[in-house]
């Protein structure tokens, strides 16, 4: 039964997130399209409370439970970036909003990136760790909950190595290939910081700060 709720709850989060995103760019109801959207952390709730109750029925604590909890961490952990980063290609292919920032590729600045993804795995692995322990301690010492204990080191097992992959980008920072740089590109209609793109033979057009001042010996001919 827990099972069949997970792959429900997982389901409903993917329809929920189509739901509102769809009401709030193609039917041009934002309000409409936000109120799906939150509607998404009630799944966790419901999973939550089943699992509860499942226990409290006499089950004995199994890796379904542990299934469960870790379900509603990752959620917790990962779900806010999955949003919006869907939300952000939404906007930019039904609103006419400008496309969303790539990550970085190259560097410290992948490093960076990597090291923050990380720590939505580290909060996903707090979250289950807690309602796991929640689950021990309401299971009792008269009921067998090795599965649960096992869970907990297998979360916090799993965030080790995501949190050794993510160091290594940042021990050895991949390099860009020549010839391209490690930050972003400029985008279209945007020059890079420093440089004028309007033409020389315009310079009535140029922002003072890009313009040389008059040189003294000048203002002295003025």
């Amino acid at each position: 039964m827990i099972v069949t709720l997970i792959v429900i709850c997982e389901v409903g989060f993917w329809v929920l997130l189509a739901a509102g995103l769809a009401t709030r760019y193609l039917l041009k109801m934002p309000r409409t399209g936000a109120a799906l959207l939150l509607c998404e952390p009630l799944l966790e709730v419901l999973l939550l409370v089943v699992t509860a109750m499942d226990l409290k029925n006499g089950a004995d604590p199994s890796w379904r439970h542990g299934l469960a909890a870790v379900y509603i961490g990752f959620t917790v952990g990962h779900g806010h970036r999955t949003v919006k980063w869907l939300d952000g290609h939404a906007a930019h292919r039904f609103g006419g909003a400008p496309p969303p920032p790539k990550p970085p590729r190259y560097g410290m600045a992948r490093a960076r990136y990597e090291g923050a993804i990380w720590l939505g795995t580290v909060v996903a692995a707090a979250v289950a760790s807690g309602l796991l322990l929640l689950a021990i301690w309401y299971v009792g010492s008269d009921g067998n909950t090795e599965g649960l204990r096992s869970t907990i080191f297998a979360v916090w097992r799993a965030a080790g190595i995501h949190g050794l992959i993510a160091l290594s980008y940042a021990i050895w920072p991949k390099k860009a290939p020549e010839g391209e740089s490690s930050k972003a590109e400029p985008s279209k209609g945007e020059s890079p910081r420093g440089v004028s793109a309007v033409s020389a033979r315009d310079p009535e057009h140029v922002a003072d700060f890009l313009v040389r001042g008059p040189r003294k010996d000048e203002e002295q001919i003025r």
